[in-house]
């Protein structure tokens, strides 16, 4: 009995909580001021996008201001919580990859590295989808040296917003303040594993308060 409640929670979870999220969001974004301060050296070349996982809320729209037709898929966990996730982000126009740098690793990075070179870009949250918080893991580092591809740094700064108790210190803007979007394009062909890792990482810690 327990198992069938659940399952009927978790299907409701999935009709309802995607479309309310996807809204939520676009609403936040139209109630915010937003400065975007981006690198305008990527070209049309596939590139991984990627943020922390804590700042990924708003990072659709940073990726319109490079893409006007999306072209991309995000690497997310496979779990129920990704499940959420995976389907809210299609009512942005992005595609997914099941799976995560820690959990079915090689599959995932596998798929990510096929779809760049089929001319997809990435999106992809180094420190996810468990942490630590703000330490780069492997795969954004492998994926962009196998498939010769850009890294584009994503910060994320809203001036106002509600931050939960959770390993990743997740933020959610609130309405009336300032989105700051930051950009930074990073090559990262022929570095050594940890050399690139702490590129990424400080790089996406550039405008850390």
């Amino acid at each position: 009995m327990k198992s069938l409640k659940k399952k009927l929670l978790r299907a409701l979870a999935l009709f309802f909580i995607p479309p309310l999220g996807a809204l939520f969001i676009s609403v936040l974004y139209r109630l915010n001021k937003k400065e975007f301060h981006l690198d305008e050296t990527l070209g049309d070349e596939p590139a991984i996008f990627a943020v922390w996982h804590g700042d990924l809320l708003m990072l659709s729209y940073m990726y319109f201001q490079y893409r006007k037709k999306p072209k991309a898929k995000v690497l997310i966990s496979d779990h129920f919580d990704g499940l959420l996730i995976s389907k809210t982000i299609r009512f942005f126009g992005f595609e997914t990859i099941a799976g995560s740098t820690n959990r079915n690793a090689v599959k995932a990075l596998l798929q990510g590295i096929k779809a760049l070179k089929e001319g997809y870009d990435i999106g992809i949250t180094p420190d996810g989808p468990k942490g630590p918080r703000h330490q780069t893991s492997d795969g954004v580092v492998v994926m962009a040296q196998k498939a010769s591809v850009p890294v584009v740094l994503v910060e994320i700064k809203p001036t106002k917003y509600w931050q939960f108790d959770s390993w990743d210190k997740f933020k959610v803007p609130k309405p009336f303040g300032v989105i700051k979007y930051y950009t930074k394009k990073v090559d990262l062909t022929g570095m050594e594993l940890e050399e690139a890792k702490k590129i990424v990482t400080e790089g996406l810690l550039a405008h850390e308060s």
